[in-house]
């Protein structure tokens, strides 16, 4: 069971996008590869476009950390988009399923608020995938669940570094930010309290102090 009070995590599903793999066993077999040497206890492999496994996945699950997104190369087609039909998809799944919390990577640019110049690059380069993650984020707020949103500046490889600024919409961050440093605090989030519903810009570098959200994230267990 999800206690914030006590920290702790039972069940947690992380979902990501592997896109442009041949076949569906190759996407499997990548997965299972890289995932559950790293600690995983089970690893379900799904298309939230055309969902079979849903009920499986979020069987006794109490958060969702949820990155799932196409890559640039899927800003040319007509969609759907899995940041939109199919994070949508997972979503109402989830709230069927009763899981607690709901944290997604979105991005920097998604919504109305005024945006930086690397924003409006982003909307530029991939505008209907922006829209469609706004049409999530909008859903998720809307929805009977306790959520974050976080949108990341351009993801990198790079290590974590654990210094990040996050801010409210509308801050104006603009920078590169590790995928190592958006996962820990997506997965702070859940037991965060100052976390709960709310939605940040977040970048590494360059450095933002005065317009940063002070933020104490916390980790499960700790």
């Amino acid at each position: 069971m999800f206690e914030r009070e006590h920290r702790l995590v039972d069940f947690c599903l992380i979902l990501c996008a592997w896109l442009h793999l041949p076949t569906v066993e190759l996407e499997q077999l990548t997965l299972r590869h890289v995932v559950q040497p790293r600690g995983a206890d089970e690893v379900v492999v799904d298309d939230l476009l055309q969902p079979q496994a849903l009920d499986e996945a979020l069987h006794d699950v109490d958060v969702v950390l949820s990155a799932v997104g196409s890559s640039i190369r899927d800003a040319r087609s007509a969609g759907p988009f899995v940041d939109g039909k199919g994070a949508q998809t997972l979503l109402e799944s989830a709230v069927d399923a009763a899981v607690e919390v709901f944290v997604m990577e979105s991005a920097i640019g998604v919504g109305d608020e005024p945006a930086s110049p690397l924003a409006d690059a982003f909307d530029l380069a991939i505008g209907p995938i922006q829209r469609a993650k706004g049409e999530t984020e909008a859903a998720l707020r809307s929805a009977d669940i306790e959520h974050t949103i976080f949108r990341p500046g351009i993801l990198t490889g790079g290590p974590r570094t654990d210094h990040v600024t996050v801010a409210d919409p509308g801050a104006k961050l603009w920078g590169t930010v590790s995928r190592a440093d958006i996962a820990r605090i997506m997965i702070a989030a859940p037991v965060t309290p100052a976390a709960t519903d709310r939605t940040f810009e977040v970048v590494s570098a360059p450095s933002f102090p005065g317009r940063g959200s002070h933020i104490k994230w916390q980790l499960p267990g700790r």
